[in-house]
């Protein structure tokens, strides 16, 4: 596998490493957005429960 790798094109190394590169950016990117928003809400079902007084239906606190 990894003779394949090393006997290729120097031109076909670099287009692979672009393209993983490009994945892994990508992946962060979704990765990012998804952790904010899973945060958002988080804090907003925290706001709620502190609004109405039910904080102590979540254990350690």
């Amino acid at each position: 596998m990894l003779d394949a790798l090393t006997s290729a094109p120097p031109i076909l190394l670099v287009l692979a490493l672009l393209a993983a590169f490009a994945v892994a950016v990508i992946a962060l990117r979704i990765a990012i957005k998804l952790a904010v928003r899973v945060g958002i809400v988080a804090a907003v079902v925290l706001a709620a429960l502190y609004a109405v007084g039910q904080l102590e239906l979540l254990p350690g606190v």
